[in-house]
């Protein structure tokens, strides 16, 4: 008997509890106190197609305080449904209008659809940020490598946000304008005197052309010297006409060692021809005593006239004595 009033109590918790979380009386309230015209049937409608309610509200009660009358229902719950965020956008747009700043809701929701923080976006529209480079090294004229870094101010342009490239492009430009201003300079030098030549000419390249930002300045923050690129080239080309020159020297002098061993083998050769002749001699003059061409007087005289050239070769080599006579 007693849980029958406690199953009572229970189902009508649940059942104010449902028609509660269904028909916002206190959120209809709410925005009727606040001037905006909104009726219960389409709060309970939000609900059915899946659309917060308090979100839609609180966005039209912030519009109308701010005195946007563009901003609607329908397209709120029509930006939501497509993934889109209600509050950046109306906070945009609020900020936008007390800046003095042309952003109407079609292009906001636009910016927000894009995947870019609209609200952030305007913010840096009326605050422009800094954006520091990262260290680039370039070489001047004379062979100075210049290491510098610069502060780049930007401010968001709001009609370029869909579609603009971003930060990234912003930096890859303006370092390829540093290098390109320190790279046409004559010497480094004029460069460490007058950094704020490099600001100008990268200023005049219209380097935010298709990005999302607009370049206000370009501050050279800081500029050190580093290594002597033209002297390491000449010392590199230097080294390697050297080992070309090495390279030729040693090929040279192995076709001299190759000529001096092919000379060395003809004199071989000639040598042992003389030697080979020289042993045909004594054939040469038995021959002859055979043949009775030479007496035994021509061949004494032969011996005499031998003895006496090795007698006057041995007197014209230095310390050198006469042979011995037999």
């Amino acid at each position: 008997m007693v849980l029958g009033p406690i199953f009572l109590i229970a189902a009508v918790i649940v059942v104010v509890f449902l028609f509660l979380y269904y028909v916002p009386i206190l959120l209809w309230f709410s925005a009727l106190v606040s001037g905006v015209r909104i009726s219960l049937i389409q709060l309970v409608l939000m609900r059915i197609r899946k659309v917060p309610p308090g979100v839609i509200v609180r966005a039209l009660i912030e519009a109308s305080k701010a005195g946007l009358s563009e901003v609607k229902r329908d397209e709120l719950e029509a930006h939501y449904l497509a993934g889109g965020h209600i509050e950046n956008v109306v906070h945009a747009l609020v900020s936008a209008a007390k800046a003095n700043i042309d952003l109407n809701f079609q292009m906001a929701t636009a910016i927000d659809l894009a995947g870019r923080d609209v609200f952030e976006a305007v913010q840096m529209s009326v605050n422009p940020k800094v954006i520091d480079t990262p260290p680039v090294a370039a070489v001047a004229k004379d062979g100075i490598q210049l290491i510098a870094k610069a502060r780049v101010t930007v401010r968001a342009s709001i009609k370029q946000l869909v579609g603009g490239a971003g930060e990234e492009t912003v930096l890859a430009r303006v370092g390829e304008g540093i290098v390109s201003s320190i790279g046409s300079s004559v010497s480094h030098k004029a460069v460490l005197e007058n950094p704020d030549s490099i600001s100008k000419v990268v200023l005049e390249k219209g380097l935010d052309a298709g990005t999302a930002f607009e370049i206000l300045s370009i501050d050279i923050a800081d500029i050190d010297i580093g290594k002597n690129i033209g002297a390491g080239l000449q010392i590199d080309q230097a080294e390697a006409d050297k080992n070309i020159a090495q390279a030729k020297a040693e090929e040279r002098r192995a076709m001299a060692v190759a000529l001096e061993q092919e000379m060395k083998a003809k004199a071989q050769e000639a040598r042992a021809k003389v030697i080979e002749a020289e042993a045909d001699v004594p054939k040469a003059l038995a021959e002859a005593f055979r043949n009775g061409n030479l007496g035994v007087m021509d061949y004494l005289k032969y011996k005499n006239i031998e003895a006496d050239t090795a007698m006057r070769d041995s007197i014209a080599k230095p310390g050198g004595k006469p042979p011995k006579k037999d």
